[in-house]
């Protein structure tokens, strides 16, 4: 808007004539931008038209951003899988290796062990395996000879002997269950 002090120097140097018209000109010009534009009149109808043809506009390029951001999803989930599928190889074939380890060593000591009692005298091989746990005991004498075996047990506890002999018979029997303790 213009002030009171700019229309009287513009009265004072240009005249009342030209200053009113001036002055009248610029208020006019400020009232018409103070007001708004009036709205055009919409048809809901063409409204309908019109957000139809814009959701249909950009249909597919919404699809395909949400295809891609999908990709990406599962590329990234590909990843994972495949970084823990290299974990658990690795952890596999440790295990293997440890396990094959294991098991050579367990055939070492058990072909050692049975040796040992083999080369021993019955009397010190029945003390020895009085103090040895049950099943140790008698699969250690069922992988001696038949004429070793009974001059061992005939040597040991006659209770522990006993124990041992039904855990051996039990062993070759086809009826008995593998899920039972032989003790």
């Amino acid at each position: 808007m213009i002030s009171i002090a700019i229309a009287r120097k513009m009265l004072n140097s240009c005249g009342l004539a030209s200053a009113l018209a001036t002055v009248a000109m610029v208020l006019s010009l400020g009232f018409a931008t103070a007001q708004e534009a009036p709205k055009p009149v919409v048809d809901p109808a063409s409204s309908q038209d019109e957000i139809r043809q814009f959701c249909t506009n950009i249909a597919n390029p919404a699809r395909d951003q949400r295809y891609l951001l999908q990709k990406q999803e599962l590329e990234k989930l590909q990843a994972d899988v495949d970084q823990r599928i290299a974990t658990m190889d690795k952890r596999k074939a440790e295990y293997e290796d440890w396990l094959k380890r294991r098991d050579d060593f367990l055939k070492t000591a058990d072909l050692g062990l049975v040796d040992i009692y083999k080369n021993m005298k019955p009397d010190a091989a029945a003390a020895s395996l009085n103090d040895v746990r049950i099943t140790v005991a008698a699969a250690i004498i069922m992988k001696l000879s038949a004429r070793q075996s009974s001059l061992i047990l005939a040597e040991m506890d006659a209770k522990k002997a006993a124990v041992i002999t039904n855990i051996i018979s039990s062993a070759s029997d086809p009826n008995t269950s593998k899920s039972k303790d032989p003790t």
